[in-house]
């Protein structure tokens, strides 16, 4: 009996279907979605991939959450969404070479812009930036050079703080490379305080006491060398 040549190709499809190897098979570990997405993919390198759900256990009074995203090659890369318990959402982070890169915001468990943060990622595999350089009388750039990182995500732009009721801009911060700009253009390293020694003033200096008559009658009868001789042998000098 002849098959339909219409017949044979769906046979031969089915067939394909049933020997196709999964690629699933390739991970090392997996999980499934409610969906039938596969998440949370560790390969046999070890190495994170693909689109990952992780839970965050409540730590020194914050709240718990859950963030979702993607790895790629156990590095953090793109988009990352913060959820409540509720479901709300309460972040949202850009990641590049596994560092955050970019603008990122955080809300209040009800939806509520609380802080905007601007942060700059170096690539770990090249891990050198161009810094400039300012005058030392004024904040003036005078050139850049090449330096080596040792972090390789730093606050970098424009930091807002919002008021949580009303949404209101509340404060404003400055961050370069790392640094926190201060208000006259000067900057310090982030999340530590400058000390300024002041220079001492005529004011401040330890001033000699004021001789009396008696003290200068004293040391003009009697000469540094005596003087000393009499503190050790307790002569009065009488």
């Amino acid at each position: 009996m002849k098959i339909a040549f219409s017949h044979r190709l769906v046979i031969l499809s089915l067939l394909l279907l049933c020997f196709k190897p999964d690629s699933r098979a390739q991970y090392k570990q997996f999980k499934l979605s409610p969906d039938g997405d596969t998440l949370n993919i560790i390969d046999k390198k070890g190495l994170k991939q693909g689109k990952w759900v992780n839970s965050v256990a409540a730590l020194r009074g914050e709240p718990g959450y859950e963030e979702e995203g993607e790895y790629l090659n156990d590095k953090k890369e793109g988009v990352w969404r913060m959820y409540a318990s509720s479901g709300d959402i309460v972040g949202v982070e850009n990641y590049k070479w596994g560092g955050k890169d970019g603008l990122q915001q955080y809300y209040t468990y009800v939806g509520v812009l609380t802080r905007e943060e601007e942060w700059r990622s170096i690539n770990p595999d090249a891990p050198y930036d161009t810094i400039p350089m300012y005058g030392t009388d004024n904040n003036q750039i005078t050139g850049y050079k090449i330096v080596r990182v040792e972090q390789y995500s730093v606050p970098d732009g424009i930091w807002k703080y919002y008021d949580d009721q009303t949404g209101a801009e509340i404060k404003e911060e400055k961050y370069e490379r790392g640094r926190l700009v201060n208000d006259d253009g000067s900057t310090a390293t982030v999340g530590t305080v400058p000390v300024t020694t002041p220079a001492v003033s005529d004011t401040t200096k330890k001033k000699a006491p004021v001789k009396t008559p008696e003290i200068l009658e004293y040391e003009k009868k009697y000469s540094k060398k005596k003087r000393a001789q009499m503190e050790r042998t307790g002569e009065t000098g009488m």
